[in-house]
C-alpha cells in the first residue's frame, strides 16, 4: 500500500465583514489542526480596502503555512443580491491570492461541507464546530466566539475527505459514512 503524501490544506470561509481561515496538516493517516482564526473587517468602512486586506491576508497565510492546497466555501444563493455580490467579491479576491501563489483550488458548497463533517447538510454552525472539536481534538480555549474560523476549518477537512475519496477509490457520502468505513481511524473521536 502506498503511504499517503504529507500535505497542508488552507480552508477559507469568505466574508466581507469576517473571513475565517483554518489550516490542517495531514501526516500519513493523521490529521491535525495547525491553526484557525479570523480576519475581522467590521471596522473597515471602505469596500475596496476590505478586498485589499482580504487579498493581503490570504497571501500572508500562504507564506506562513505554505499550504499544498486551497479550499474555499462557495457562495450560497440567497434573496439579498447585494450580500451575494459582496460575498462573491470576497471569494474572488481570496481565490486570486491562491492563484498568485500557484495553489490548486477547490470550492465546496455549504451543504456539501456540512454533510461531509456532520452527515447532515442542514447542520448548524455549532454542530459543525462540535464535530470538529471531537474529530481534531481541539481544546475549548482554541475556539473563537466567531464560528467563521471553525467553518473555514470544516472547508479544509471537507476538502481532505473529498480528495481522499477520489484518490483512494472509496466514496464517502457524509462524515457518518466515512466514520463507518474507517472505524479504526475515528474511534477516539466518538464518545
Amino acid at each position: 500500500m502506498i503511504a499517503e503524501k504529507d500535505r497542508i490544506i488552507l480552508g477559507i470561509d469568505p466574508g466581507t465583514n469576517v473571513m475565517g481561515f483554518g489550516v490542517i496538516r495531514i501526516v500519513g493517516a493523521k490529521i491535525e489542526m495547525m491553526d484557525m482564526g479570523i480576519l475581522d473587517l467590521r471596522k473597515e468602512g471602505d469596500t475596496y480596502l476590505k478586498l485589499k486586506k482580504i487579498y493581503d491576508f490570504v497571501i500572508l497565510l500562504i507564506e506562513k503555512f505554505l499550504p499544498d492546497e486551497f479550499a474555499i466555501e462557495a457562495q450560497f444563493f440567497g434573496k439579498n443580491v447585494q450580500s451575494m455580490l459582496k460575498l462573491g467579491r470576497s471569494q474572488g479576491v481570496a481565490i486570486a491570492a491562491a492563484l498568485q501563489r500557484d495553489l490548486p483550488i477547490a470550492e465546496y458548497a455549504p451543504l456539501k461541507i456540512k454533510m461531509s463533517i456532520t452527515g447532515n447538510g442542514a447542520a448548524s454552525k455549532e454542530q459543525v464546530a462540535k464535530m470538529l472539536v471531537q474529530y481534531l481534538k481541539i481544546s475549548e480555549e482554541k475556539l473563537l466566539p466567531q464560528l467563521d474560523a471553525t467553518d473555514a476549518l470544516a472547508v479544509a477537512l471537507c476538502h481532505y475527505f473529498q480528495s481522499k475519496s477520489l484518490t483512494s477509490g472509496k466514496k464517502f457520502s457524509s462524515w457518518k459514512d466515512f466514520a463507518a468505513k474507517n472505524e479504526n481511524r475515528v474511534r477516539g473521536s466518538r464518545k
